[in-house]
């Protein structure tokens, strides 16, 4: 018969295994940067989704990672600038990229140059992609930051070969892709990786995810925007927490395409790999008054 220090001794043993299994899943979700859709709404969480960001560079479980409702960007940029890098600098012209130590993978393609010109106003980004190519005007006077990574990254051939890795539904509407090293096979840990550096959100006053739009993820913490982005062929209702660096000029007609073929398989969040892969072949940058 089974004293009470034997139930104690299980009682102990089985909130162990339970405070581990609870440790595992936060680790392997953190290791994706993400923005989590449901049909009820969107929550955020880290590496683009559990499904942001990370959309999205690093994802907590949703209700660890619940944002508070009253959050404004002004929160946000004060606790990027307090605990992360710092805010674009208009009086000196830079921005500030620092280490990523989330422990993701890293396609280590150096530091982007600190001193940025918010001239030309627009720049274009050019995805050429297999099924066709992916237009966006970025907004570089008011995501100048954002926009420097890009063009350092595009000229590092960083993108070059990777593939779009979590498509959402149509409550959730979005393609991400910028994790170098995802398999969009639906079986891999996509969205781990990024370039080994951070910087903070910008553009966030006003911002709304409507139908074109192309933001960057992160994760649940201000401070922590990559690689990774996510292109809205919808309208999702998120808060004002993901750098909205651009518009798509051309290849929404693809990113429905896609979506209509559908997933390999749900995550379990309403998002997954797309059944019509998207291969970024080669990025290109163009700028204009």
């Amino acid at each position: 018969m089974a004293t009470g220090k034997d139930r104690q001794k299980q009682l102990a043993r089985e909130h162990y295994e339970r405070q581990m299994q609870r440790r595992l899943e936060r680790e392997q979700k953190a290791r994706r940067t993400a923005i989590i859709g449901s049909t009820m709404g969107v929550v955020i969480v880290v590496g683009g989704i559990v499904a942001a960001i990370a959309f999205m560079g690093g994802g907590d479980t949703p209700t660890d990672a619940a944002a508070s409702p009253t959050a404004t960007p002004q929160d946000t940029a004060s606790a990027a600038e307090s605990t992360g890098p710092k805010p674009y600098d208009a009086a000196a012209g830079t921005c500030d990229y620092a280490a990523d130590k989330t422990g993701g993978q890293v396609k280590d393609v150096g530091m982007p140059p600190k001193k940025v010109k918010t001239k030309p106003a627009t720049k274009t980004m050019t995805f050429e992609t297999n099924r066709g190519d992916i237009v966006i005007e970025l907004d570089n006077a008011k995501a100048p930051c954002t926009t420097n990574s890009l063009e350092h990254l595009a000229k590092k051939n960083y993108y070059d070969g990777s593939k779009c890795h979590r498509l959402g539904s149509d409550q959730f509407p979005m393609l991400q892709c910028g994790d170098p090293f995802a398999k969009a096979d639906g079986k891999s840990q996509d969205g781990s990786g990024g370039p080994g550096y951070v910087m903070a959100e910008e553009n966030l006053e006003g911002a709304t995810y409507k139908r074109g739009v192309m933001a960057m993820a992160k994760t649940q913490a201000p401070g922590t925007t990559g690689s990774q982005f996510f292109l809205v062929f919808g309208d999702i209702n998120l808060p004002p927490q993901y750098t909205p660096v651009g518009t798509i000029t051309k290849g929404l007609d693809i990113l429905d395409k896609v979506n209509k073929a559908g997933v390999v398989a749900d995550a379990g969040d309403g998002t997954g790999a797309p059944k019509q892969s998207v291969e970024i072949k080669d990025v290109t940058f163009a700028g204009k008054s």
